[in-house]
């Protein structure tokens, strides 16, 4: 097996775009096309996992999204419930992970996302997260209000208080990328190495924009639906064909690469 065949990206997160107008080139109903889709993600599981992928975040439905008809909401909601008694979990040995304002969502759906994630916490092949009623936008938001919501209840009891002072409190200073970092919903694990999208869109749509600042970026026209395992194949012979440096030049990179290998 080559370098680059070893070179496998352990986080790939993706926005599964094109659900949609795969559906409506078939004349078929927009939710059709979602649950189209969700073959496509068992598919995808499978193979990330065959592959040795560690993380795979998946756009599923964001804060956004709430603003299209009530009608393609109610079906991708029932999806989401149908889609979680799938066995790809246990099959696959697949942890599943949710991230998003969960709140906005129904309570049956609640409900079932908190037992998945419980049935499958022992799970350690790959961890599935799904972004679900998320964006990045409001994941920042609320991180920087859990800071502050920190300070807060530190000056409201004297005895946190009181050992806030003697530790020099949260000082300007404190506020580092990793603080901020370790206040987002995915401070549970590595930023993504590789962000995929499908159907021919080329942005990000308010999509981990603070993890993604380093991430390598791929877009494909194929909608989601016909994404397959070679489309994967062809994103990730992509990645690997570039060189991630991090703001150093390509010479420090081959050099650090020589002295580790």
């Amino acid at each position: 097996m080559t370098d680059k065949q070893l070179d496998i990206p352990q986080h790939i997160a993706i926005i599964m775009d094109g659900n949609g107008r795969w559906a409506r080139q078939r004349g078929l109903d927009r939710s059709q096309g979602h649950a189209a889709g969700v073959d496509t993600v068992r598919c995808i599981t499978s193979e990330c996992v065959r592959l040795g992928v560690k993380y795979l975040t998946l756009y599923t439905f964001s804060t956004e999204n709430w603003n299209r008809p009530e009608a393609e909401i109610s079906a991708l909601m029932g999806l989401v419930l149908t889609s979680l008694e799938d066995e790809i979990f246990m099959k696959n040995n697949v942890r599943f992970r949710v991230i998003g304002d969960l709140h906005r969502l129904p309570d049956d759906v609640q409900q079932k996302l908190r037992e998945t994630e419980e049935h499958t916490a022992a799970n350690d092949a790959m961890t599935m997260v799904v972004a679900l009623s998320y964006s990045s936008r409001w994941e920042i938001t609320q991180a920087v209000r859990d800071i502050v919501q920190e300070v807060h209840d530190m000056q409201e009891d004297p005895k946190q208080m009181l050992n806030n002072l003697r530790n020099g409190g949260i000082r300007a200073e404190d506020i580092t990328e990793d603080y901020i970092s370790q206040h987002l919903q995915t401070a549970f694990m590595p930023d993504p190495d590789l962000l995929i999208r499908t159907g021919g869109e080329v942005r990000i749509s308010n999509y981990l924009l603070w993890q993604i600042a380093y991430s390598e970026l791929y877009f494909c026209d194929t909608y989601w639906p016909d994404f397959n395992e070679e489309d994967l194949h062809k994103a990730i012979a992509s990645y690997q064909q570039r060189q991630r440096r991090y703001g150093m030049t390509g010479e420090q990179v081959t050099h650090n690469d020589d002295k580790l290998s």
